[in-house]
Order: structure tokens, then sequence, then C-alpha cells
């Protein structure tokens, strides 16, 4: 009789062996190194910043680089799915209340405060090796590469930096004896966080409704110190406190007696522990269980008589705050030029990669009109990150045009990036199909913590009433903008000079259009338009004057394309019922979709 065992044995070894199906699942973005891939951000860099201060960095940010497509992305991944823990009490019963963070989280720490001095190098030369304080263009540079893996931790970051800030630009000279140098140390042994605790129960973006008092300690008072620090006790509840456990809070309250509204806060920076050691009075009661930035712990305080020490004049608080929340909108800003970036190469590994019915879905129409729809808002937001750095470097040098500049720039820019954002999100999360849903993928955090950008330091309606109403209406911070665009690119020779000319013609349309909002208070129902049509017309001039100026060296023009597409589908009326096609940007939309170069000469044929 035959061995029918050793035929089945010999059948099941020769058999085909069937694959799984994982080689059908497309990869994602990580590990690669997020400055190495960016041809656009190198582009900028070499287009805004000092050659020197670049060869300088270069190592810098592509350390970062490797880190933000790597380690960082993988400890990011893993902190936000083990959030922060409150410990309200030690074991003896006693109110020392604690947060537990994740291992994770600890390390991202290690790369942010300790080994990029995130939170310092706008204050004191040597971070990274640096002669002198970092300029705009590299804080901010780390910033966007930092957040394309974590987006949490930047809170921490950007508030310590902010709060740094605040004590180097008006703390007393007893007061930043007592606090600065630790809070500019990259040392873990005698580092100070710090962080701004804004939000009441009774106002949020209404900042002058809050309750919070303050009351001036006199000599005869145990927690007097002859120091020259005046100390307050506090006696109130802030509602939304970021960076719960921070080191020091710097915050707004009412002296006792004070005037009502903003004119009568006063700001004091409220240390969590005091000099001698002891634990300060207020607790942090509870943590906010939020949809994004789980990472980071958001709580409620309450401060029974906690001391505090007072910040520049008791009477200007609130104008003192303002300055600190320009820097943060701008942050804001660039986490969401950076977030939009991450998705976008979410979007184009995955289009590249994964197949349907027998070809990349790259190549089918649909999906190539939403990458498109990824990629223009990303390359704007970037084109704002430079000319807003380069702006707030030369306002740090005393040029006034520049700081006017500056001061529209900032909440233009906080308004639209932060709300392009959600959408991009969105569409990033699209592009990979029900798998962009599972959060063992980034793009389920990416949508969750793109919604905090229309939050954070005013909504999307109070910036656009800034932008509206105090930068244009007050300051005429529109025109000095314009007639900063005009002078890039209206002395390019390499633009065409018919797009010159609608360039220059779109944004005098937009200079009308909010002077006229301003002017009508009945128009206030369109300043989140105003708003966004300067962004608009802002970002069509700059990648218009990049793309140029990149194309003459012999560069990659595509920014140029971009340019167009901005006029065309920002600012320009159209007819959604429209069958006609255009030829121009199908050719547009080919070249924008490919890796290589764009010449200039195509770029300028198609756009001219």
């Amino acid at each position: 009789m035959p061995d029918t065992t050793t035929a089945a044995s010999t059948a099941a070894s020769t058999a085909i062996v069937r694959p799984h199906g994982a080689e059908h699942i497309a990869p994602d973005a990580h590990g690669r190194n997020f400055y190495a891939v960016d041809r656009q951000f190198q582009d900028l860099l070499s287009l805004y910043m000092d050659p020197a201060l670049l060869r300088h960095m270069t190592p810098h940010f592509e350390r970062l680089g490797e880190l933000a497509g790597g380690r960082l992305d993988d400890l990011a991944m893993t902190a936000d799915k083990h959030p922060p823990v409150l410990q309200p009490r030690d074991r003896f019963g006693r109110d020392e209340d604690w947060i537990d963070y994740h291992p994770s989280y600890r390390e991202m720490e290690k790369i942010a405060f300790e080994e990029f001095g995130m939170h310092a190098m706008s204050h004191r030369a040597g971070v990274l090796g640096l002669a002198e304080t970092a300029h705009p263009l590299v804080k901010y540079a780390i910033t966007y590469l930092f957040v394309q893996a974590e987006f949490g931790l930047m809170c921490p970051v950007s508030v310590s930096d902010t709060s740094n800030f605040i004590i180097k630009r008006f703390g007393s000279p007893a007061l930043k004896a007592l606090l600065l140098d630790r809070l500019l140390s990259q040392d873990p042994a005698t580092m100070l966080k710090g962080t701004q605790f804004m939000t009441e129960k009774a106002g949020g973006s209404d900042v002058g409704a809050l309750e919070t008092e303050a009351e001036r300690i006199g000599t005869n008072d145990p927690e007097f110190r002859p120091d020259g620090v005046e100390r307050w006790k506090l006696h109130g509840q802030k509602w939304f406190c970021s960076h719960a456990d921070a080191d020091v809070a710097v915050l707004l309250a009412r002296p006792r007696g004070a005037a009502p509204g903003t004119r009568g806060l006063g700001m004091f920076a409220l240390p969590r522990r005091l000099e001698d050691g002891r634990r300060n009075s207020y607790r942090i009661v509870r943590l906010k269980d939020k949809l994004g930035t789980r990472s980071m712990a958001s709580g409620e305080i309450i401060l029974d008589g906690a001391v505090a020490y007072l910040v520049g004049d008791v009477d200007k608080g609130f104008k003192q705050m303002m300055e600190q929340v320009n820097l943060s909108r701008l942050s804001h800003g660039v986490r969401a030029a950076a977030m939009m970036r991450r998705c976008l190469n979410e979007a184009m590994v995955v289009a590249r990669s994964r197949r349907a019915f027998g070809k990349p879905i790259g190549e089918y129409p649909l999906l190539r009109r939403q990458l498109m729809k990824i990629m223009l808002p990303t390359e704007q937001a970037l084109s704002m990150y430079a000319f807003s750095a380069d702006a707030m470097g030369r306002a740090n040098e005393g040029d006034r045009d520049a700081a006017n500049l500056l001061r529209i720039l900032t909440p233009v820019y906080k308004f639209r990036a932060c709300r392009d954002n959600i959408p991009v999100a969105s569409q990033a999360l699209e592009v990979r199909g029900g798998l962009g849903y599972i959060e063992e993928w980034v793009t389920a955090r990416l949508v969750r913590d793109a919604q905090i950008g229309t939050l954070w330091e005013g909504t999307s309606n109070i910036n656009a009433l800034d932008v509206v109403q105090r930068a244009v209406g007050k300051s005429g911070g529109h025109k000095a903008l314009t007639a900063s665009l005009k002078d890039r690119f209206e002395r390019s020779d390499a633009l065409p000079g018919q797009y010159k000319g609608l360039l220059g013609a779109t944004l005098d349309r937009v200079e009308r259009f909010v002077e006229a909002i301003a002017a009508d208070p009945a128009q206030e129902k369109r300043c989140r338009l105003a708003a966004g049509a300067l962004y608009h017309a802002t970002t069509a001039a700059l990648l218009a004057w990049e793309g140029a100026t990149l194309g003459a060296r012999g560069g990659d023009a595509r920014r140029l394309l971009l340019s167009r597409l901005v006029i065309e589908h920002r600012l320009a009326p159209q007819d959604p019922l429209a069958l006609s096609d255009s030829t121009w940007e199908q050719e547009a939309m080919d070249l924008l979709l490919q890796d290589a170069p764009v010449p200039l000469a195509r770029a300028a044929s198609l756009v001219g």
C-alpha cells in the first residue's frame, strides 16, 4: 500500500502559500527624515535665512528631522495612548497632588527642553552652539520639524518660551534674579518650566470678566520677604490650565478694589513651590479628558491664597499678557503648517503606494485633485512661517515697519492656517481610507489634534476681529502688508509682467475690501471673510516671489504655480457647475504632483 502520510506531507510542502495581504497595505511616512524629504522647507530656508546661520543649523535640522520621523514619532504615538494621571493625595492623606506621566512623554521632554533648548533659544545665547539668541526663523523651524511628530508637548514648550519672554521683558530686577536663570536652564536639576493660566469659568475670550482676586502681602505677613520681589496672594479658580503642573505659571488677577474689565487686571507669576520648598496654596483638582493633545496635562486649579509675584505694572497686566498671546498665536500658525506637512507626506506616500483597480490611487483624477487640496494650504502656511519669522527678526532689531507688519501677520496667520489644518487632516485621513480612522495610524491623531488650533489663544472669530477691527481699522497694518509684498514681487525680473499686474490688482482689491469691512460696524459678520482674503492675497504674492526667485537660481519654481492656484481657487469668482476644463491647471497639477523640480520657464508660461 502507498504511504499516504508521506504523500500528504509532500503535497502540503509543495502547495502554493497564499499571502495574507499585508503587502497591499500602504506604508506611512514613519522612518523618513522629515527635514531631508522636505525640499520646499529647505528651499525657503535658503531664501530667508542668513547663509552662515543656515550652515550652522543644518546639522541640527537634520538631527531633529531624523528624530521626528523616527524615535520622536514612536514616543508621540505611545504618549498619546498613555495620557497623564492626576494623583490627588499621598499615602498619608496629604494634598500633595502631582501628575504621573508615561516614560515616553518624559523622553520627549528631554529632546525638547534638554537637547534642543526650545524654551530658551530665543532668550539667551549658547543653545545649539549659537553665539546669539536664536533668530525666529531658527526657533520656528525647530518647532515646525518637532510638531510633525508630536503636537501635544509643543504647548508646554511654547508656554515655557512665552513665560520666559514675559519675565525677561516685564519682570523687576529682583524677580529676574529669582527666576530667570532657572527658567532658561537646560539642566533638569535646576530647570523651571513655565506656563500661562488664562481661562476662567466666567471668561475665556472675554478676559475682562475673570474673577480671580489678588491681595498685596504686607510686611507683617509671614510670606513677606525683604528681597525686592513684590508678593501677592491669589484667590479664585482657573478653568483650563494647560501644562497644569508647570513650575511657574503667569496669570492675570484683579487686585481688590481695582477697576472692572481688562484695565483692572494685574499680571503675576505663580510658583508651584515656594523658595523654601513648600507647596504653594493651590491645588490641581481635575485633569481634562480632551479630544486631542492627550499626551499633555490640562487641568482645573483652585487658588486658596497662593503666593504669586507681581510682574510689571500692576495696572497693565492685560496689555503685557497680550504680547505673550501674540507670540503664542504665531507659534500656532507654525504648528498648523507642521501638521499639514505631515498630512501631505502621509497622503503622498499612500497615493503612490496603495493600488486600486490595477493602478496606484494617485493616478486617478479625483484623488489627484484631493491631493492638491492638501498641498495648497500646506505650502501657503509654510510661506507664512518664513515671512512672519523674518518680520519678527527685523522687529526684534528695532525695525518699526517690521513690527507693524508683524502685528497684522500674526492674527491673519493664526486665523487661516489653523482653520485650514482641520480639513487638511480630514482629507489625509480619507486618502488612507478606513485605516486612517484607526488609532494605530498617525492620521487619527492628526485629525484630533488639529481641532485645538482654532480654540487656543482666541477662536477664529476673536482672531478675525483682531485682524479687521484693530490691525486694519486702528493700525492700518494692511497697507504696510501690501507695500511689503509689492516691494518683493515688483522688483523681481523673473516674474512675468502680466502676472505682476494680476498680483498687484488682487492685493489692491483685497485692501479695498478689508477697509470697507473695518469702516462699517454692520459688516462685522464678514470679518472672517476679510481675514481670509488677506491671508490668501499675502500667500499668493509670497509664493510667486519665492517660486520666481528659486527658479531664477536654477532651482524649483513650483511655488509660482501654487501662487496662481491660490488666486484662482481662493480669490476669484467661480461657477461650481461649469463644465469647462482649465488646461493650464491640469498641466500645473501634473508638475506639482511629481518630485522633479519645475523649471522657471515652464512655470512662467503657465501663469503669464
